[in-house]
């Protein structure tokens, strides 16, 4: 399905043929990618649990993002918000507009289900250009504090800085 067209970028649901390709880019890079992450979000996709959304540039896929329609850990699980996980932009297609057209659309989607979506974002600086994006477009803390491994840390308590300790926001549709 086709969520976004313009003349450059094509958003669309992810498939199974995306997966090589992405990692095989996410490798090139230097990241420690492997098909797993993307087999489970397809068929977390299947069983209707989520979307999964790509974006093409130039015919190539550049970057992805992942919509639950559920939290599936963290603070908003018991509230049932939407929960919007893996988002990225490949290195070589950042600064094209690409993230911003990706997070446009996954919150368009996630906004027909309720006023509330959400988001985690880890705390190494990998993740800085998404914490200011996610703070730009009027994502706020939930004020539990940082997580570690989908548990919330204690004051003092031992934890390490890696993908694992996480700050969950959120953000309110507006009405206009």
């Amino acid at each position: 399905m086709v969520y976004y067209k313009d003349e450059v970028c094509l958003i669309r649901t992810l498939e199974y043929a995306d997966v090589e390709e992405i990692v095989r880019e996410e490798r090139a890079q230097g990241w420690d990618a492997n098909d797993e992450k993307y087999l489970r979000r397809l068929h977390d996709q299947e069983k209707g649990k989520c979307i999964s959304l790509v974006a093409e540039y130039g015919h190539a896929v550049a970057g992805y993002v992942n919509l639950y329609f559920h939290s599936p850990a963290g603070p908003f699980t018991s509230f049932g918000y939407p929960e919007i996980m893996d988002f990225g932009v490949l290195e070589k297609y950042r600064r094209h507009g690409i993230g911003t057209r990706l997070m446009d659309t996954v919150e368009e989607v996630g906004f027909q289900s309720n006023d509330i979506i959400c988001i985690g974002v880890g705390l190494h600086s990998g993740y800085g250009s998404a914490q200011r994006m996610y703070v730009k477009r009027g994502y706020i803390p939930d004020g539990s504090g940082v997580w570690y491994q989908d548990r919330v840390c204690e004051p003092y308590g031992v934890c390490r800085n890696d993908d694992d300790l996480v700050l969950y926001f959120s953000k309110q549709k507006c009405f206009t």
